[in-house]
């Protein structure tokens, strides 16, 4: 696939130099790559990371993260959809409580 477009094969390369930034937590990288990506097919993408670029760099540099509260969020949240409309607020906790 990647041979046979460019753009795959430029969004490809953009994607794996993504993850090995963020993955390294590299800063520095970080100018390069959206530079690259504005002009690719990842603009829309790049331009986004470029409004909250703040943020983004406090990621790659700071070494607290959230994950630990955001996969609680993301469980209740799955709980809760699982169980729209079947049953109360008491049901919801005792199973939130139990997972």
């Amino acid at each position: 696939m990647l041979a046979s477009s460019a753009e795959i094969a430029a969004v490809a390369d953009l994607a794996r130099r993504f993850g090995t930034m963020i993955k390294a937590r590299d800063i520095e990288a970080l100018a390069p790559w959206l530079a690259d990506a504005k002009a690719g097919p990842l603009a829309t993408f790049a331009a986004g990371l470029e409004r909250d670029r703040a943020a983004v760099e406090a990621a790659l540099t700071e070494p607290w993260s959230t994950r630990p509260v955001e996969g609680r969020i993301n469980k209740l949240k799955l709980i809760k959809r699982q169980m729209y409309g079947r049953a109360g607020l008491d049901l919801l906790r005792q199973r939130v409580m139990h997972a």
